[in-house]
Protein backbone atom coordinates (compact mmCIF):
# COMPACT_ATOMS: atom_id res chain seq x y z
CA UNK A 1 0.00 0.00 0.00
CA UNK A 2 1.26 3.63 -1.01
CA UNK A 3 1.07 6.43 1.80
CA UNK A 4 -1.81 7.79 -0.36
CA UNK A 5 -5.12 7.35 2.17
CA UNK A 6 -7.71 6.42 -0.85
CA UNK A 7 -11.11 7.59 -0.24
CA UNK A 8 -14.69 6.35 -1.59
CA UNK A 9 -17.54 8.55 -3.16
CA UNK A 10 -21.25 7.30 -3.30
CA UNK A 11 -20.42 5.75 -6.91
CA UNK A 12 -18.04 3.35 -5.69
CA UNK A 13 -19.21 2.76 -2.60
CA UNK A 14 -22.43 1.28 -4.81
CA UNK A 15 -19.98 -0.79 -7.11
CA UNK A 16 -18.64 -2.18 -3.77
CA UNK A 17 -21.67 -2.81 -1.61
CA UNK A 18 -24.55 -4.10 -2.60
CA UNK A 19 -26.91 -1.93 -0.50
CA UNK A 20 -29.46 0.17 -2.07
CA UNK A 21 -32.01 3.06 -0.91
CA UNK A 22 -33.23 2.66 2.11
CA UNK A 23 -30.53 0.35 3.53
CA UNK A 24 -27.30 2.25 2.20
CA UNK A 25 -26.15 3.87 5.09
CA UNK A 26 -23.01 5.33 4.27
CA UNK A 27 -22.43 8.27 2.26
CA UNK A 28 -18.57 8.56 1.78
CA UNK A 29 -15.43 6.44 2.90
CA UNK A 30 -12.36 8.68 3.83
CA UNK A 31 -8.88 8.17 5.21
CA UNK A 32 -8.74 4.26 3.92
CA UNK A 33 -5.49 2.63 5.12
CA UNK A 34 -5.67 -0.16 3.61
CA UNK A 35 -7.45 -2.82 5.14
CA UNK A 36 -6.77 -1.43 8.75
CA UNK A 37 -8.81 1.71 8.97
CA UNK A 38 -10.98 3.92 7.80
CA UNK A 39 -14.05 6.51 8.14
CA UNK A 40 -17.21 6.61 7.22
CA UNK A 41 -19.63 9.24 6.97
CA UNK A 42 -23.60 9.23 7.06
CA UNK A 43 -25.56 12.44 7.06
CA UNK A 44 -28.98 11.55 8.88
CA UNK A 45 -31.72 13.05 7.16
CA UNK A 46 -35.31 13.58 8.56
CA UNK A 47 -36.16 11.92 4.89
CA UNK A 48 -34.68 8.03 6.09
CA UNK A 49 -38.17 5.93 6.52
CA UNK A 50 -37.08 4.51 9.86
CA UNK A 51 -37.78 7.57 11.40
CA UNK A 52 -41.57 7.51 10.59
CA UNK A 53 -41.89 4.61 13.42
CA UNK A 54 -38.75 5.65 15.62
CA UNK A 55 -40.42 7.59 16.77
CA UNK A 56 -43.20 9.86 15.75
CA UNK A 57 -42.69 12.99 16.94
CA UNK A 58 -39.28 12.40 17.98
CA UNK A 59 -36.66 11.47 15.47
CA UNK A 60 -34.02 8.99 16.83
CA UNK A 61 -31.59 6.55 14.46
CA UNK A 62 -31.83 3.21 15.60
CA UNK A 63 -28.77 1.61 17.00
CA UNK A 64 -29.17 -1.41 14.71
CA UNK A 65 -28.85 0.91 11.67
CA UNK A 66 -25.67 2.59 13.70
CA UNK A 67 -24.11 -0.83 13.46
CA UNK A 68 -25.14 -1.57 9.94
CA UNK A 69 -23.50 1.59 9.06
CA UNK A 70 -20.56 1.24 10.96
CA UNK A 71 -20.09 -2.43 9.13
CA UNK A 72 -20.62 -0.86 6.31
CA UNK A 73 -18.01 1.44 6.10
CA UNK A 74 -16.13 -1.35 6.79
CA UNK A 75 -17.16 -3.55 3.69
CA UNK A 76 -15.93 -0.28 1.48
CA UNK A 77 -12.75 -0.51 2.89
CA UNK A 78 -11.99 -3.51 2.65
CA UNK A 79 -13.30 -3.55 -0.97
CA UNK A 80 -11.42 -0.07 -1.74
CA UNK A 81 -8.21 -1.30 -0.88
CA UNK A 82 -8.92 -4.60 -2.01
CA UNK A 83 -10.16 -3.35 -5.74
CA UNK A 84 -13.30 -5.23 -5.14
CA UNK A 85 -15.53 -3.13 -7.08
CA UNK A 86 -18.02 -4.58 -9.46
CA UNK A 87 -17.20 -7.88 -8.25
CA UNK A 88 -20.37 -9.05 -6.60
CA UNK A 89 -19.27 -9.07 -3.43
CA UNK A 90 -21.41 -9.95 -0.49
CA UNK A 91 -21.03 -9.08 3.19
CA UNK A 92 -22.60 -11.28 6.03
CA UNK A 93 -22.66 -10.31 9.58
CA UNK A 94 -21.50 -13.40 12.08
CA UNK A 95 -21.57 -11.18 15.30
CA UNK A 96 -21.54 -8.28 17.03
CA UNK A 97 -20.04 -8.05 20.33
CA UNK A 98 -19.32 -5.34 22.81
CA UNK A 99 -22.57 -2.90 21.69
CA UNK A 100 -22.82 0.32 23.67
CA UNK A 101 -24.91 3.34 23.16
CA UNK A 102 -24.01 6.76 24.64
CA UNK A 103 -25.89 9.49 22.96
CA UNK A 104 -29.16 9.76 20.20
CA UNK A 105 -28.18 10.15 16.80
CA UNK A 106 -31.31 12.39 14.98
CA UNK A 107 -31.66 14.21 11.25
CA UNK A 108 -29.17 16.67 10.97
CA UNK A 109 -25.91 14.85 12.68
CA UNK A 110 -23.10 13.75 10.91
CA UNK A 111 -22.39 10.41 11.65
CA UNK A 112 -18.50 9.77 11.57
CA UNK A 113 -17.68 6.18 11.80
CA UNK A 114 -13.68 5.48 12.82
CA UNK A 115 -13.48 1.72 11.94
CA UNK A 116 -10.24 -0.44 12.81
CA UNK A 117 -9.39 -4.37 11.35
CA UNK A 118 -8.86 -6.46 14.39
CA UNK A 119 -8.55 -9.92 12.37
CA UNK A 120 -8.96 -10.22 8.37
CA UNK A 121 -6.31 -10.39 5.60
CA UNK A 122 -6.55 -10.33 1.90
CA UNK A 123 -8.06 -12.87 0.13
CA UNK A 124 -9.59 -14.40 3.75
CA UNK A 125 -13.52 -14.87 4.17
CA UNK A 126 -13.37 -13.91 7.89
CA UNK A 127 -12.74 -10.70 9.50
CA UNK A 128 -13.33 -8.61 12.32
CA UNK A 129 -13.53 -4.88 13.25
CA UNK A 130 -13.82 -2.53 16.15
CA UNK A 131 -16.43 0.63 14.79
CA UNK A 132 -16.75 3.72 17.01
CA UNK A 133 -19.53 6.20 15.42
CA UNK A 134 -19.44 9.97 16.92
CA UNK A 135 -21.28 13.01 16.02
CA UNK A 136 -19.46 16.16 16.73
CA UNK A 137 -16.43 14.51 18.33
CA UNK A 138 -18.89 12.72 20.94
CA UNK A 139 -19.50 9.03 21.14
CA UNK A 140 -22.63 7.77 20.01
CA UNK A 141 -21.77 4.33 19.88
CA UNK A 142 -19.23 1.21 19.47
CA UNK A 143 -19.68 -2.05 18.71
CA UNK A 144 -17.14 -5.05 17.67
CA UNK A 145 -18.43 -6.93 14.75
CA UNK A 146 -17.17 -9.78 12.43
CA UNK A 147 -18.27 -10.47 9.05
CA UNK A 148 -17.77 -12.71 6.41
CA UNK A 149 -17.05 -11.42 2.97
CA UNK A 150 -18.01 -14.03 0.46
CA UNK A 151 -17.24 -13.00 -3.61
CA UNK A 152 -18.82 -15.46 -6.50
CA UNK A 153 -16.85 -18.24 -8.03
Amino acid sequence: MTDTLLSADILLIQRILPHRYPFLLVDRVEQIDGTQSALGLKNVSINEPHFQGHFPGMPVMPGVTIIEAMAQTSAVMVGAALDLADKNMLVYFMGIDKAKFRRKVVPGDVLEMRIKTLRGKPGGKVWKFEGRAEVAGELAAEAEFSAMMDLPA
